[in-house]
């Protein structure tokens, strides 16, 4: 008999061995399973199906179809996952905080180039089987750019929304360490936690961990870090969507920037956008003259959303508190905020007030516009 006929025909003892391998491996699967150990479980079965292919080629492709089945799941965060969360080996602190389905308060206001590109990256993969057959893969890296209060957290949030995707936020506060190294291990291990499940990870606050490393003023350790990030972004793969946001563009390290696939730029409402934001934040069961409310407008140029969000949920509690009547407490706002605006603003706003009614003094009184001024502007425009 030769030797490769040899191999094809099985003793006795090699089916009592492949028996026993069989057995150990279910008794080690159910160990794993009752454990919880989600990512063992996987693996076992994916080399399970590997030996499997050549002798049995109907269960591999079975196991296969589980683990397809399994990669698809749109809670792979539920359960074991969660429990295994990466901590800090000092303080045991979480590195990471995790939303299973993000909610929000209330549809997000975005400039149309915002809101486009964010669509696409949603879109992008909603359709992941069409790319790949096109030999591409969606969007796997996001920077958000833009001063505080944009909606740049909002858009991490409302992504993870839209997939039907956990939301997980790096904790900067549990994963800077003051230990040689600690800080790049930490952030690592949250990638590493992220980047092996279908989520969106949020690297919020990310100049705090991605400065320049030509600033002398910075140790040693957070240019190290840099180099970690950059590595780790090169080499982010996966289902998962990494997002990272800063209010300080410019503080970033310039080798960032071409590591991510997508970069989007948030800025404070347009007029377009600010009665838009009066209106969401301010509740429809609550209507303003349409002047008064052309002068709230004026008062919320170069304002951000949640700025516009603080003020009015701050004029509808005091309302209800001490049951003051809405136009006078809009009207305060207008008379605070009206001493930072440029003189050509408070004029226009002065325009609307006295249209919406209000005497010489009172507007005088709200914007800081001289009567005599506003007289004066008044009959210029009647000339012209």
């Amino acid at each position: 008999m030769n030797r490769r006929k040899a191999t094809l025909i099985k003793g006795p003892d090699q089916h009592l061995d492949d028996l026993n391998k069989v057995e150990d491996n279910f008794v080690h699967l159910a160990r794993l399973a009752l454990a919880g150990k989600r990512h063992d479980v996987l693996l076992l079965i994916r080399r399970a199906s590997s030996a499997f292919r050549g002798k049995m080629p109907e269960m591999a492709e079975e196991l296969n179809q589980l683990l397809r089945e399994a990669s698809a799941s749109e809670t792979p965060l539920r359960g074991d996952t969660v429990a295994i969360a990466p901590v800090d080996l000092d303080s045991r602190l979480n590195l990471a905080t995790v939303e299973q389905l993000p909610e929000l308060a209330h549809e997000p206001i975005w400039p149309a180039a915002v809101a486009g590109s964010l669509q696409l990256i949603v879109d992008e993969r909603r359709r992941e089987h069409e790319l790949a057959i096109a030999g591409l893969q969606p969007t796997r890296t996001a920077l958000f750019e833009g001063p505080p209060g944009v909606g740049k957290t909002l858009a991490a949030r409302w992504l993870a929304r839209e997939l039907r995707q956990p939301l997980i936020t790096l904790d900067l506060s549990a994963s800077i360490s003051s230990f040689l190294g600690r800080t790049g291990a930490n952030v690592r291990n949250v990638l590493d936690y992220a980047r092996g499940a279908r989520c969106v990870l949020l690297l919020d606050e990310f100049d705090a961990i991605a400065k320049r490393r030509d600033d002398s003023a910075e140790i040693g350790e957070l240019k190290r870090l840099v180099s970690v990030l950059l590595q780790e972004i090169d080499n982010w793969t996966g289902p998962s969507l990494l997002v990272a946001a800063t209010n300080y563009a410019d503080l970033l390290d310039h080798a960032i920037w071409r590591r991510f696939d997508v970069t989007v730029k948030f800025s404070t409402p347009d007029p377009n956008q600010i009665p838009l934001a009066i209106r969401l934040f301010l509740g429809d069961d609550i209507t303003l003259e349409p002047n008064l409310a052309g002068a709230l407008e004026l008062s919320f140029v170069k304002c951000s959303f949640s700025e516009i969000e603080r003020v009015l949920t701050a004029i509808r509690r005091q309302a209800v508190v001490r049951d003051e009547p809405v136009d006078d407490l809009i009207k305060g706002a207008i008379r605070k905020r009206a001493r930072t605006l440029p003189k050509s603003v408070r004029f226009e706003m002065g325009a609307k007030l006295h249209e919406a009614g209000l005497s010489d003094r009172q507007v005088h009184d709200l914007t800081g516009v001289s009567r005599d001024t506003l007289r004066k502007r008044r009959t210029a425009a009647m000339l012209r």
